[in-house]
């Protein structure tokens, strides 16, 4: 399938089921995590576009997975795609994230998962920037922000 750049899409090479350094406790993670965010992460919901916390915020820090911790992305990887969701150019660094085919909703996507824990994140595009090509689309519900201190605050 043809998605418009010869960017070739990041993917795990697996499709047998992964084995996860975190393992999640399912009713650990109901009382820990709101309702949206149990439902993006562990059931592969996603939030209303223009709705998510983070969909516009353009501080300084890092992006982590609100499961388990994991760096997921930086925030000079962010950008505006217009989507109504956060938008990254990147990973944090090889192996924070995992890609996998995904054939919800009759059609072929790339699912994006916390490489850590497994949990759904969103899915990844080819139509993102020149730098790398890819637009990683992020549900706000699935992370957690850190913001870099700033000298003399």
């Amino acid at each position: 399938m043809s998605m418009g750049n010869s960017q070739q899409m990041p993917s795990s090479g697996s499709t047998e089921p992964e084995n996860y350094e975190v393992k999640v406790d399912k009713e650990e993670l109901k009382q820990k995590l709101t309702p949206l965010q149990y439902s993006c992460t562990q059931e592969k919901g996603t939030e209303r576009a223009f709705a998510g916390e983070y969909t516009d915020l353009k501080d300084d820090g890092n992006f982590y997975c609100v499961v388990c911790d994991n760096i997921l992305f930086k925030s000079g990887d962010k950008f505006d795609s217009g989507s109504g969701w956060p938008s990254f150019s990147d990973m944090a660094g090889q192996g924070t994230v995992k890609s996998k085919e995904d054939y919800s909703h009759g059609m072929l996507r790339t699912e994006v998962v916390c490489a850590k824990c497994g949990a759904h994140l969103g899915h990844v595009f080819n139509d993102g920037p020149k730098t790398t090509g890819l637009r990683y689309c992020i549900n706000s519900a699935c992370l957690n922000f850190k913001g870099e201190a700033k000298p003399g605050l």
